[in-house]
């Protein structure tokens, strides 16, 4: 025989709970995203013709202005790529360069690669300046990285 139970309070199933949403970038944090290396030059080419751009509409196509801003762009490229894409940051930099040197460069076709060239060639310093900067950072990212996957597996198992 069963018996019946005495009528009480009736359970109620716990409520479920949500993960708590993402949070907001605060005013100090930057932003922190992870490109592939494709997008990585994508990124980089892109805000580099845009700048060479913005460099020949304000400061009337100043190289040096263009050289400056390189920089930053750099920093950024290497800094923002995933760690398995590491090495194509100093790659696509001088690309990138390249590619914002087109807005720069003045005349007819033949006169704008000609432009160009000397353009490349009278701005080497920034150029190598700013790949040596991202392959810098890129080195000792890379040497982060392997150097937390041997401490990692160095550990003993608990």
């Amino acid at each position: 025989m069963r018996t019946a139970r005495p009528p009480g309070p009736q359970r109620r199933p716990a409520p479920v709970r949500r993960p708590a949403p993402a949070p907001a970038l605060t005013a100090g944090r930057l932003p922190n995203p992870r490109l592939t290396g494709l997008g990585s030059g994508l990124f980089c080419a892109v805000v580099m013709f845009l700048l060479g751009a913005l460099c020949s509409a304000l400061f009337g196509a100043s190289l040096t202005a263009y050289g400056v801003l390189f920089l930053p762009v750099c920093v950024l490229t290497a800094l923002w790529v995933r760690r398995g894409d590491l090495m194509t940051a100093p790659v696509v930099v001088p690309i990138a360069f390249a590619v914002g040197l087109l807005p720069l460069a003045e005349g007819g076709t033949g006169s704008r690669l000609m432009g160009l060239l000397t353009a490349l060639a009278t701005q080497a310093g920034w150029l190598y300046g700013g790949t040596l900067i991202a392959g810098l950072i890129v080195i000792v990212r890379r040497i982060r990285l392997v150097h937390r996957r041997r401490t990692a597996g160095a550990r003993p198992p608990v």
